[in-house]
């Protein structure tokens, strides 16, 4: 019951291709996915400001967004 040589080429082959296929099936969903939900911009935190009653100004604007970014 030992493995031979050529079992382990094809397993490592097939992990191998396994994760290439993998990273683009990732990859192509991910990008699907941003196309549907794009990340948070400069007009939705203002417009998220407005609905609670706050007119903010572009020094808040900026504050969120560097908040935002530093937590993706």
């Amino acid at each position: 019951m030992t493995a031979s040589l050529s079992d382990l080429l094809y397993l490592l082959l097939g992990l191998v291709i396994g994760l290439v296929i993998g990273f683009f099936v990732a990859r192509h969903f991910m990008k699907r996915y941003l196309k549907k939900n794009p990340p948070i911009n400069e007009e939705m935190i203002k417009a998220l400001m407005m609905q609670m009653g706050r007119k903010p100004s572009q020094k808040q604007i900026n504050q969120m967004m560097k908040t935002m970014e530093k937590y993706q």
